[in-house]
């Protein structure tokens, strides 16, 4: 929004709860969060600092953080452009998954670097992949199918070896792989990085964000070795439509996240 004393842009998320406006929730009773007014005419990108900074009316957009939005590629820079020329008479940022997570990149991970790589590596030490079923047959033959050629892959491609069991006692990871993920992981800047983070967390598996963001697989795939065990329950069960909306959801968010990484790198 923008401010009428001083004429700045101000960021467009709640910072007094800590919440972003797309995260507060209603509550009965309660009128849903009143979305900001558009301010502005013009969205536009411009060189800056190496990059590209994101401006509206000519003024810098800011991160709720208060620091200018530049982002390092063209494209991921017309994509945000692009979001907020959309916007209409209100600013929606559920419909700005690309400004959102350029927020994320610049606000929380690139001064928290090293946290952020601690907690995906944490992430392998239960990894999804490395936990099977104990039956049917049938689903432990899917598992097989698509996890071990991932952690295959994880192998040849980092060296990293991680232990496999069955069912849901934890099995320990070997220090020495656990380390090769890490070396994996910290070839990511800070908006691969916020992008992997949030692969790994929309999967529970940083072996299958690990290998979208490395290209070995789409987010198609990657959706679905993340909820095989879901597809299984649903082929048994009938489609539940709460749980179908929901993993609707989680696959747009998955999609959304790896385009997000491929335009910071000018590929899309």
């Amino acid at each position: 929004m923008s401010d009428e004393k001083t004429g700045e842009t101000v960021s467009i998320f709640d910072l007094a709860r800590g919440r972003g406006l797309d995260e507060q929730v209603a509550h009965p009773g309660r009128d849903a969060p009143r979305l900001p007014k558009r301010f502005y005419k013009v969205a536009a990108a411009l060189p800056q600092d190496g990059g590209y900074a994101i401006q509206l009316d000519g003024k810098t957009v800011k991160t709720p953080s208060r620091q200018a939005l530049v982002v390092p590629a063209e494209k991921l820079a017309a994509a945000i452009v692009a979001e907020w020329a959309a916007q209409g008479d209100t600013i929606n940022p559920r419909r700005m998954w690309h400004t959102k997570l350029a927020n994320t990149a610049l606000d929380l991970v690139l001064p928290r670097r090293d946290a952020v790589i601690n907690d995906i590596v944490t992430f392998a030490q239960s990894d999804l992949v490395c936990y099977r079923a104990e039956g049917p047959q049938v689903l432990i033959a899917r598992q097989v199918k698509s996890w071990d050629r991932l952690l295959d892959w994880l192998l040849q491609t980092t060296g990293a070896r991680l232990n496999v069991t069955t069912g849901i006692v934890h099995v320990a990871q070997d220090a020495e792989a656990l380390d090769a993920l890490r070396k994996a992981v910290e070839t990511f800047d800070a908006f691969g990085l916020t992008g992997l983070h949030n692969a790994v967390t929309l999967t529970g598996s940083a072996v299958i964000g690990l290998a979208l963001l490395k290209g070995h697989i789409d987010a198609a795939a990657a959706f679905e070795a993340a909820h095989l065990d879901e597809f299984w329950q649903m082929e048994l069960c009938g489609e539940d439509e709460e749980e179908a909306a929901r993993l609707a959801l989680r696959k747009s968010e998955l999609e959304a996240t790896d385009l997000f990484v491929r335009l910071a790198r000018n590929e899309a």
